[in-house]
């Protein structure tokens, strides 16, 4: 085997790689020998199929084997006998004419272009000092939770008396039939349908008509399905419905009360409530560990300073890019970005994809020189968790997960990621700052120099 370098350019190599004609040959040759005593053939004894037989037959197929083990053993090869570590898959480009290689009339030549990855020393954690934003929810916000949690277990009693009337919160039962140009429509028409009033259930409209009616009444209800309604038959079209009002029922709060409590699975009001307050605690320490590793990387990405291979660049630019496109598309674009040319958007949005590849370096080298490792069981927990979110499919997701090398990748990632993020806050200086509810669940702006946020 030769291998030559060609170029040196940044973070770029090329190599010329040839793998002579007569060591694939050898290779295929010990290749035949080893799979012709397996082989069961018609009109020969088992084990006894002649060599030139299993050529004729399977060479051009173990060829390809043979040339495809040549091409992985001699990158890797390339790599380990300079040193490399690559950044992305090395770019084999082959020199030489594929069919003579594999019928071995010639010497397996090719090109192969390879990204390094940057040669740093990560900064000293022990020299980080970090504030974590702390908040603790307050009795009032425990009230406020208990409240909103009785209101959404609220119920519906019928109003008494002949007279009373629909207010705006109040559930109605209805039916009803719509038409367009004096003819009904397909789904059109339904019967005992409950309606709350003011819960923009219906098309805009419709529910504001029907405040002020009482059980037993009748009601023409004019509206216009908009423009954007998933019914592309309906969109735009101006539509009545003769509605019948068959009850009108009040909303009926739950009482915070510890029978309350019990139908929620606590012994006690009290036991509820502390519940409210831990599930409010883990919301905030969420959040505030979200700002303080926000902290955690922008210290790392200001404190790192060295060449980032290109291909990583564009890879993580196409990735950003195409969200932001699709964005635009759907009309989903930030309104910040809405203004902004094209050129703008992706000269930050490049930036921003610099940033991240970076990071995934800076952090990659931390987690390689302190032996971060994400387990077996970890990652086994993460397919597990994964395949719990796609309910009645568990089991086929789950087997799908880990028989999948890239999806493992994806969810190992993280996990790693966290891993690491989690190494870093321990040896660092951080220090807890209070801060005001607002303050810890206030949107972060883009890091300096990215954009004008």
């Amino acid at each position: 085997m030769q291998i030559v370098e060609k170029s040196v350019e940044g973070l770029s190599r090329v190599y010329g790689v040839k793998v002579p004609a007569s060591e694939l040959g050898s290779k295929l040759d010990a290749r035949i020998q080893e799979i012709a005593p397996q082989m069961r053939i018609k009109g020969f004894r088992p084990g006894k199929v002649p060599l030139a037989h299993v050529r004729r037959m399977h060479g051009k197929a173990l060829m390809a084997e043979v040339v495809q083990e040549a091409l992985s053993e001699s990158s890797q090869k390339v790599l380990s006998d300079n040193n490399l570590r690559a950044a992305s898959q090395p770019d084999l480009k082959p020199e030489s004419d594929m069919d003579k290689v594999m019928a071995g009339e010639a010497d397996l030549a090719y090109e192969m272009a390879v990204e390094i990855m940057p040669d740093f020393s990560p900064l000293d954690p022990k020299t980080l000092t970090l504030e974590k934003p702390v908040y603790a929810p307050s009795d009032e916000e425990v009230a406020e939770a208990l409240a909103e949690l009785a209101k959404s277990n609220r119920t519906y009693e019928s109003r008494k008396g002949k007279t009373a009337k629909a207010k705006d919160g109040d559930q109605l039962i209805i039916d009803f039939v719509g038409t367009i140009d004096g003819v009904a429509f397909d789904g059109g028409t339904a019967q005992d349908v409950p309606l709350v009033l003011g819960s923009g259930q219906f098309i805009p409209g419709f529910e504001e008509q029907l405040v002020g009616t009482k059980a037993g009444a009748e009601a023409v209800v004019k509206v216009t399905f908009p423009d954007d309604y998933s019914a592309e038959t309906l969109k735009g079209k101006a539509a009545e419905f003769a509605v019948t009002v068959k009850d009108v029922k009040a909303p009926v709060d739950a009482e915070a009360d510890d029978e309350f409590a019990k139908k929620l699975g606590l012994e006690t009001l009290d036991a509820l409530k502390d519940a409210l307050r831990r599930q409010l605690e883990n919301n905030y320490a969420a959040a505030s560990r979200f700002k303080l590793k926000r902290a955690l990387l922008d210290a790392l990405d200001k404190g790192h300073d060295f060449p980032l291979p290109p291909r990583m660049v564009e890879a993580e630019f196409e990735t950003i890019w195409r969200q932001v496109e699709q964005d635009k598309s759907s009309g989903q674009l930030p309104e910040d970005d809405a203004g902004k040319s094209e050129d703008e958007l992706k000269a930050e949005y490049r930036k921003i994809a610099e940033r991240r590849v970076r990071l995934g370096l800076v952090l990659a080298e931390i987690g390689r020189l302190n032996n971060v490792q994400v387990s077996d069981q970890e990652l086994l927990n993460a397919i597990r968790e994964e395949a719990m979110r796609y309910r009645g499919q568990e089991q086929q997701i789950f087997d799908l997960l880990r028989q999948n090398q890239n999806a493992q990748a994806q969810l190992r990632a993280p996990l790693y990621e966290d891993k690491v993020v989690d190494l870093l806050f321990g040896m660092a200086t951080v220090t807890d700052k209070p801060v005001t509810k607002d303050e810890l669940m206030a949107d972060d702006d883009l890091p300096e120099g990215y954009g004008e946020g």
